[in-house]
This record gives structure tokens, C-alpha cells and sequence, in this order.
């Protein structure tokens, strides 16, 4: 027996849902339904099958039952066929979609569930969908179920029988290596037409894409059919730089964020333009995935710096790790004061959205298991679940101030870069990724800038440069305290009195001219001036990193740092392990394979060092165990240093006299005394005269044999003081020697046993509770479990 069709209705307006009070229409059902944010998922998404894809409301069936299929509990939101005729005579439908709860994020088990269901219906095409995300799948029925095929859309109405055997043979082009080669591509049509050097080239792409995704996000902020990232639609512009024209709207959308100058342009000849625009504008940045998206700019980027711009970008795989690793939550900031292209901050972003997101769908899931207990009517039932969900989705409004996620993008992530071009890219690459770009600075990663300042984060994340030095003749000058009145007001009606007071430390020190590493405590190295005070040297820049990000985390903050391996075995920075472990608890360390980075252009073997700095009681704990070890040793020591002392000093106050009784008696005395008293003085004086030289080196050998007891005495009570300390405030550390970290030595993708790499599409190199960080979690729950070595033995 065939379905029967409903009447066809369609809405008021082409770009409105009917919606009355607390009820919403659905043409397809020809009936009101009551208003659930299920229900209007559902409506909003039918809007997009019916306008966008041309189908007809007699082609589409909803909330269809799979009857005969399997459990009658399973239904369609949308089931599609080719055409009205095909579902008249109760052929399968081509297409089934599954449409999802806004806040949550659409996942494997989704997607499983959409295969299933097309595979009961026979359908050749499932849609999984929510406001968040589109995917689009075919059904490989050569495949057992489970297999899954993403290709880049579903067939329009008018598709023809060629058009839809080319789409199922195609699959879904926007991944991250094809679009990463489509960006090369763009870079190298640049630089052949235009003459550019890299760096040159590489700017004038990043306008172009930063054009691209401010028209994509204007189109669906503000419901805009015509996409204005066309050749077609820039030839109806006028002028002869119609693209200017997108990038000067661009910056006007963003002038806040000063990422470009006011005559800032887009140098690319009228045709240069236009076939860049060209290759890009069948890409919709907007609805693919963030993770998509985001790996192939950074693959984009990382081959284009480390090969002709010479910088350096952190692999995905350390990044995803480093962030699990300091577990990241909601209310946490964050920083890195060397961003680069924003990798961690990014993740950082992502990580804590989902969680928010998350939250608020298990609020929803969880009044709607309230509701099932109370006796309501249906229509009552669905008013309460609308004025709650609209009540949550103000909560996570990003365009709403205050809200959860514009607290996350606009109050929670900082970061700088001493590089112009990188600091702007960054920017971009968090605003591809959703947003967050507004506390990230071109400025000096060791200056205090906006809300970048001691004492204020909860987690830093950072791969420093390693190998460079910072001068003593680097200064402090008033260009790095780059602060408008306005910018200074509004600053500090954010962070009140400590950032007046960062920003006082740093105008001063721009006063004096003082040199950038006077700010810092550790003892670095340097030759003594004539007055005995130290001058600074060169410092290592990944040293002076290490102070500042322990200087900018707050009491219990979370440090996770990439360091090349001498500065954990090297003796001559002992100084800088024993800094930190003043400090901060050192929670893990984890050895990288030597080729880590040499994809990246780094040749250096790294670690990764995770740190948790002391909260005020345990520094008040951790100095006062110091200073009891001090105080036990002293007392030890004191009998015989006071015994070696005296000794010593007995041998030059001897010489002392000696060198006395070479000098002849004076007039005064020889009044005193006879003539053979005073020939027998003179004749003593004079050998003793001889014997001075002897006797002053005694002395010399004398005072360098107590300077050394005393240095070595020191040296001794101080080692064995710590030795003490690390007994009295023991704790465990968790040592990992990774072998296997997610790429290769060129670059290529590899196992990965750092954590459950699946979700980035890399091989799994071991199971997910054996992975460095399950084993880690595990190690923080029960350490006693784990054969560990303490920091005192490393």
C-alpha cells in the first residue's frame, strides 16, 4: 500500500519557520506542532531541503517509522526520495536524515546510528545534522554496516541519474590534505603571477582567506543567500579592485582587533584575484569541519613557514596531547606567550567549548527526564522545553556578552608573538576555528601586554624558541608599552589593580631603558663588574621562558612546556631544575624520539615538562622545610667549620706576626733599649726581611684555602639541604620515554601512543587505557601502583 501524501503547504516566507506562540508548523505533517528545540532543528532543517535543494514536500516523509525494518522505535526525521512518484509506489527513499540537538556534538555513534537506519530503509544517502554541524554519507552496501563513507553533499532534486552516480563515486573533497595542497596551490599562483618572495606571498593569501571566512560567517549570522566569495559576484562590483572592496568590509568587521592596518590592502593584480578566488570559492569554510579546516591551515602553514619563511609550528599530535595533559575546564585562562600559529590556545578553545556545550545539553536532558515525572499536557509539556532551552541557549550565545562561550573567546585566551605575521596569523587561524582571537597580541613574550601579566593563569601552554639568546643590550623601551588611554581604561575595568600595577612595572622599566632580562630572579650567568655586581650575559630565550611562565601562573596554575633535553641533564643548569622545583611541583616529564621535530625544521631532542606551581600554602610548607633543612645543617656543620675556620686563620694571623717583626725597631723604641739590643733587633728584622715574601704567599695559599672551605662548605650544606628538603617534601613524578608520538622524521603521520589518536585519523599505536596519558590520569589517582622514580634521583 503506498504512503499517503499530504497536502503540500509551504511557509509564509521564503526565509521565515510559521511559528505562533508556542507551536511551529511542519508542511510535511500539514499540521501545528508543538514548539520543542527538537522540533525546531527538525523545521529549520526541512527549510534547507525544500529551498536550497529544490525538493518538494511530497518527496519528503517525516518522522517516518522503519515498519517491517526492525524495532518500531526507530525513526527517520526525514526520509527523501527521488521523486513523488517513487514514494507513491513505496520505492525506498534515496536519502535519510538524522537531525540532532544543537548542543551536542554529532559523533561516531551518530553517525553509526544514520547508517543503520539508511541501510533498514535502502537508501543510498544518510544526512546526520544539527545547527553546529552537515555531514553528508554514502551507504556502502558492499561494506558490512558500520562502514562509513563521507562525501561532500547529498543529491539536489534535479539531479540527474550521471550527476548522482558522480556524486557517490566522489568523496567528501574537503579534507585536510587536498585543501592544504589547494592553499600551496593559491601561495604559488600568487608568487608566479605577482613576483612575490614568500613571506610577501604568503600575506597576500591570508587576506584572501581572511575575506573568504568573514563572508561565509556574514552569510549565516545574517541568513544571506548570495555568497559574495565569487568570480561571478566580484565582476558585478565596481572599481577595478573588487576584491578590495570584500577586504575593506573585512576590516571593518575586525577593526577592533587591529589585525590589519587602515591602508592595509590586497596587492594581487584584478586576475590574480580572481583565480584565487576562483580555486577557493567551491570550498564553504563555514560548514566544514573545525577540525578539518584547522589541520589543513596548519599543514598549510607548517610547509610553507618551515620551508621558505623558516619558522617552527608544534605537531598536532604534541599539541592535543600537552592540552589533555593539564586538563583543561570551564573558568580556566589561558596563555602562551610564544603562540606561534595558536595551536594550543586553539585546542584549548575547543576542548572547553565542548565541555560547555556538553553541559548544557545534559541540563536540557535532564529537565526533560523531570518533565517525564510530572503529569503535563503535551502542549504544556513542549512550552516548558522551549522557554527552557531558549533560557540555556542564551547561556552559550556567543553574541551574547557574558555568556559562557563569549567569557571562553573573550576573557579566557591570551597569547602573543614577537613576530608580526605570526601574531596575525594566529588571529586567523582562531577565528577559522570559531573564534577566541581577541587576547592574542604581535608584542614581546617576556612584556606584560593587555591581560598578560604575573600571577594571572590558570594553565600555560608553549613551545618557545629554543637556542636564541636575549641580550643584555635587549632593552625594555617605551614602543613595547603600546597602551592607548582608551586601551588603558578598558584594561583595567577588567583586571582592576594588578594589571595598573603590571603596566606601572613595565612603563618604568621602559623609562630606565632597562634591559629585558633585569625583570627575572634566576642567577643566570655573567661576568662580575669592578663593584662585584653581576652583569648580565647572553640567556638562553628557553630558559628565560621557563621563568616567565611560571612567573605568569597563578598560585596552583599548570605549566606544559616543550624544552629542548639539556635543560634537564645538563649540569651546568642545575641552577635552573633547582629554580623551578622552588617553585612549583614537577608533575611529568616525557622524553620525545630525536625526530620529533625535524619535519618541523628543529633538530633539537625535546621533552615535554609539566609543572603545577605551589599554591600559598604549600610555598609557606615548601619554605619552611627549607629552612628547617638549612637550620639542621648549619647546626651540623657548625663545630667543624668553626674548627677548620680557626685553624686556618691561626696559620695567617701567624704570618700576620711574622711579617710584623721584619719591620726594624722605631725611634721610640730604640730609646728604650741598649746599643746590642738594637743591633740584635736590626740584624733580626733583616732576616726576617727575606723571609716575607714566603711568609705573605703563606698567607695568600692561607686565605685561598678558607675561601675554598667556605665555598665548598656552602656548596656542601646547600646540597645536602636539598637533599633533605626533597626527603621532607617528597612526591612522586611520572618519566615517560615515548618512542611513538603521531609523525615521522618527514613529516608523515604515524602511530601515536601518547593518547586515543582516532579522532585525528592516525593509526593507534596502543590501547586507550595503555596510552601516556590514560597512564598518566592513572599515575595522579594511584601513584603508589606505578614504579616511579622521585625527583631526587633524576
Amino acid at each position: 500500500m503506498a504512503r499517503k501524501n499530504p497536502e503540500p503547504q509551504l511557509y509564509a516566507k521564503p526565509d521565515q519557520l510559521q511559528i505562533r506562540g508556542n507551536q511551529i508548523f511542519s508542511p510535511v505533517r500539514g499540521r501545528w506542532l508543538h514548539l520543542t528545540p527538537e522540533e525546531r532543528v527538525r523545521q529549520e532543517y526541512l527549510f534547507v531541503l525544500t529551498r536550497e535543494y529544490g525538493y518538494s514536500i511530497d518527496q519528503i516523509a517525516e518522522e517516518e517509522s522503519f515498519t517491517g525494518r526492525g524495532s518500531a522505535q526507530a525513526r527517520a526525521d526525514f526520509l527523501i526520495w527521488r521523486t513523488s512518484q517513487e514514494r507513491a509506489d513505496n520505492h525506498p527513499a534515496m536519502i535519510v536524515v538524522e537531525c540532532k540537538s544543537d548542543n551536542v556534538t554529532i559523533n561516531a555513534k551518530d553517525y553509526f546510528q544514520g547508517d543503520n537506519y539508511a541501510r533498514r530503509e535502502g537508501a543510498k544517502f544518510f544526512v546526520t545534522h544539527n545547527n553546529r554541524e552537515t555531514r553528508y554519507w554514502r551507504v556502502r552496501t558492499d561494506r558490512r554496516p558500520g562502514y562509513l563513507e563521507e562525501i561532500e553533499n547529498i543529491p539536489h532534486a534535479d539531479a540527474t541519474d550521471e550527476e548522482i552516480k558522480k556524486l557517490i563515486g566522489r568523496l567528501k573533497i574537503f579534507k585536510e590534505n587536498e585543501f592544504a595542497d589547494l592553499l600551496h596551490q593559491c601561495h604559488n599562483v600568487i608568487r608566479n603571477r605577482e613576483h612575490l618572495d614568500p613571506a610577501a606571498a604568503f600575506d597576500e593569501i591570508a587576506k584572501v582567506l581572511f575575506v573568504k571566512t568573514h563572508v561565509e560567517r556574514d552569510m549565516k549570522e545574517k541568513r544571506r543567500h548570495q555568497n559574495r566569495f565569487t568570480v561571478d559576484y566580484l565582476h558585478t562590483l565596481p572599481g577595478r579592485a573588487p576584491l578590495n572592496l570584500l577586504f575593506s568590509d573585512t576590516k571593518d568587521a575586525y577593526q577592533v582587533d587591529a589585525i590589519f592596518a587602515e591602508a592595509d590592502k590586497i596587492n594581487l593584480k584584478t586576475a590574480t584575484g580572481e583565480e584565487i578566488v576562483k580555486l577557493l570559492e567551491r570550498y564553504n569554510l563555514s560548514d566544514t569541519s573545525e577540525d578539518v579546516k584547522g589541520i589543513a591551515f596548519e599543514r598549510f602553514l607548517g610547509r610553507t613557514f618551515r620551508g621558505e619563511i623558516g619558522q617552527f609550528f608544534t605537531p598536532r599530535t604534541i599539541v592535543e596531547f600537552m592540552v589533555h595533559m593539564v586538563a583543561p575546564r570551564e573558568g580556566d585562562v589561558v596563555c602562551d606567550p610564544a603562540s606561534g600559529s595558536g595551536g594550543f590556545l586553539i585546542r584549548f578553545f575547543e576542548i572547553v567549548r565542548e565541555q560547555i556545550l556538553s553541559d548544557v545539553d545534559r541540563q536540557y536532558q535532564t529537565y526533560v527526564a523531570e518533565l517525564e515525572d510530572r503529569r503535563l499536557s503535551k502542549a504544556n509539556r513542549a512550552k516548558l522545553l522551549h522557554e527552557k532551552f531558549e533560557a540555556l541557549q542564551a547561556t552559550i550565545d556567543q553574541r551574547n556578552r557574558e555568556s559562557r562561550l563569549w567569557k571562553l573567546a573573550n576573557r579566557c585566551i591570551y597569547g602573543c608573538d614577537a613576530n608580526h605575521r605570526m601574531a596575525r596569523t594566529s588571529k586567523m587561524n582562531m577565528i577559522m576555528h570559531g573564534d577566541g582571537h581577541g587576547g592574542v597580541h604581535h608584542h614581546n613574550g617576556f612584556i606584560n601586554v593587555n591581560g598578560i601579566f604575573e600571577g594571572r593563569f590558570d594553565i600555560i601552554l608553549t613551545n618557545p624558541p629554543f637556542g636564541a639568546n636575549v641580550e643584555a643590550t635587549d632593552k625594555i623601551t617605551t614602543s613595547d608599552v603600546r597602551t592607548t588611554d582608551e586601551q588603558y581604561r578598558r584594561y583595567a575595568q577588567w583586571y582592576g589593580q594588578a594589571y595598573k600595577d603590571a603596566q606601572e612595572k613595565v612603563q618604568q622599566a621602559s623609562k630606565s631603558n632597562a634591559p629585558i632580562a633585569s625583570q627575572f630572579d634566576l642567577p643566570y650567568g655573567g661576568d662580575k663588574s669592578k663593584n662585584g655586581k653581576k652583569k648580565l650575559g647572553k640567556i638562553k630565550t628557553e630558559i628565560l621562558f621557563l621563568e616567565r611562565c611560571l612567573a605568569l601562573l597563578k598560585p596552583g596554575g599548570r605549566l606544559g612546556i616543550v624544552l629542548p633535553e639539556g635543560i634537564f641533564n645538563n649540569p651546568s643548569l642545575a641552577y635552573v631544575r633547582e629554580f623551578c622545583e622552588d617553585r612549583a611541583f614537577i608533575r611529568a616529564v616525557v622524553s620525545l624520539p630525536q625526530e620529533t621535530f625535524y619535519s618541523a625544521g628543529a633538530s633539537v631532542k625535546a621533552s615535554l615538562l609539566f609543572m603545577q606551581k605551589f599554591s600559598e600554602d604549600e610555598v609557606a610548607d615548601y619554605q619552611a622545610k627549607h629552612q628547617a633543612a638549612i637550620a639542621e645543617l648549619d647546626a651540623k656543620y657548625q663545630p667543624e667549620i668553626e674548627a677548620e675556620t680557626t685553624r686556618i686563620k691561626k696559620h695567617i694571623d701567624e704570618g700576620g706576626e711574622n711579617i710584623k717583626s721584619a719591620k726594624p725597631p722605631t725611634q721610640a723604641m730604640r730609646k728604650k733599649m741598649s746599643k746590642q739590643e738594637i743591633k740584635a733587633a736590626v740584624d733580626a728584622a733583616k732576616l726576617a726581611e727575606k723571609r716575607v715574601p714566603e711568609w705573605k704567599s703563606q698567607m695568600t695559599e692561607a686565605r685561598r684555602k678558607l675561601r675554598a672551605y667556605e665555598k665548598q662548605m656552602t656548596e656542601t650544606k646547600t646540597r645536602e639541604a636539598r637533599q633533605l628538603l626533597k626527603e621532607r617534601f617528597d612526591y612522586p613524578v611520572f618519566l615517560y620515554d615515548a618512542q611513538h608520538v603521531g609523525i615521522t622524521a618527514t613529516g608523515e603521520q604515524d602511530v601515536c601512543e601518547l593518547f586515543n589518536s582516532e579522532p585525528l585519523g592516525l593509526p593507534v599505536g596502543s590501547k586507550s587505557e595503555n596510552t601516556t596519558l590514560a597512564q598518566y590520569q592513572l599515575f595522579c589517582k594511584q601513584p603508589e601502583s606505578f614504579v616511579v622514580t622521585d625527583k631526587a634521583k633524576n
